[in-house]
């Protein structure tokens, strides 16, 4: 199951460097292209706002 970014997205781009699928793409909030998301979890830990989780 891919990963999704909430609301509480802050878009400061902590993730960005942490997707290895390149997956997390720049809007308000940041969205994650579920068909290119590998589902590691790399983006989670990253995140301040804690806005990225299970979609």
């Amino acid at each position: 199951m891919a990963h999704k970014i909430s609301d509480a997205c802050l878009c400061c781009g902590s993730c960005l460097p942490e997707c290895p699928c390149d997956a997390i793409k720049e809007s308000s909030p940041y969205t994650i292209d579920s068909s290119a998301c590998s589902d590691c979890g790399a983006c989670v830990d990253s995140c301040p706002a804690e806005a990225i989780g299970q979609a």
